[in-house]
């Protein structure tokens, strides 16, 4: 279990346990179904089933250790069921809402090179937030015009890069770099103090170029997949770009364009 997962653990016992203690149960007293209820009232308080997911998940976990212990006979928890996923679409733009998007970063500053150059390199290769952070000079492959990401799981993965998005890569570079370097950071993209950018800072500087709610990198990353499909690309060939382990997961992708189909039959056939 990793860190991040332990601190999210840790939150989700808490939050039981303060609704316990407010109907006067400790966590020895709680049976299936308290459980049932304060999954409940998760979900009426417009926690998203994912969300109550992972709680109840934490609180399999928390009580499972108890029984290992000796402290319970069984889990109460395993009689709870986890709620069903919501059918996921993720928000995709058109192609030229994203060409209009990424034109109107105005190349004077160095911060908006950076940003016009991160961004075009998003749409581009289908980069995550998080995998744009963990560029470094060392990642640009001009020659090959390719880059090398380092993605989930520790898994490296080449990808190509368009002729927009090196162009603006290039500008960067040479006039917007320069200007952030303090020779603290081998990061491709950096603060204006010269270090690397977090993931956070990604997500923020998008948000404030883009000028509108909604678009985040993955919103860049889902059109960058649904183009492709698009265009002609098969599944496996989208899977290795983005880096996802399974097949499944790109699958996601088929049911965007089958959505989009739908609609546009919805609109457009006499008899529909």
């Amino acid at each position: 279990m990793g860190e991040k997962t332990r601190r999210a653990y840790g939150v989700d016992l808490g939050q039981l346990g303060e609704w316990a203690a407010g109907h006067d149960l400790g966590p020895l007293d709680l049976r299936h179904r308290e459980l049932r209820r304060f999954a409940a009232v998760l979900g009426e308080n417009g926690a998203a089933k994912t969300t109550v997911a992972r709680k109840l998940a934490a609180i399999r976990s928390f009580y499972r250790h108890l029984v290992e212990r000796g402290e319970l006979e069984q889990n109460p928890a395993d009689l709870v069921s986890s709620p069903k996923k919501d059918s996921y679409l993720p928000q995709v733009l058109k192609a030229a809402e994203v060409a209009e998007l990424l034109e109107r970063i105005p190349a004077t500053s160095a911060l908006d090179m950076r940003d016009r150059a991160m961004f075009e390199l998003a749409y581009a290769a289908g980069l995550r937030a998080e995998e744009l952070t963990l560029l470094d000079l060392t990642s640009a492959d001009a020659d090959g015009e390719q880059m090398r990401v380092e993605g989930k799981g520790g898994r490296t993965r080449f990808v190509p890069v368009g002729e927009h998005a090196w162009r603006a890569l290039d500008r960067y570079l040479t006039r917007g770099r320069t200007a952030l370097d303090c020779g603290e950071s081998d990061a491709l993209f950096l603060s204006k103090s010269g270090k690397r950018l977090s993931t956070s800072d990604v997500r923020r500087r998008l948000k404030l170029q883009a000028r509108r709610v909604g678009i985040s990198p993955h919103t860049l990353r889902h059109s960058f997949a649904t183009h492709l499909l698009e265009g002609g690309a098969d599944l496996r060939t989208i899977q290795e770009l983005l880096g996802h382990a399974s097949i499944s997961t790109t699958q996601t992708y088929t049911r965007v364009e089958s959505s989009r189909l739908r609609t546009a039959y919805a609109r457009s056939h006499p008899r529909a």
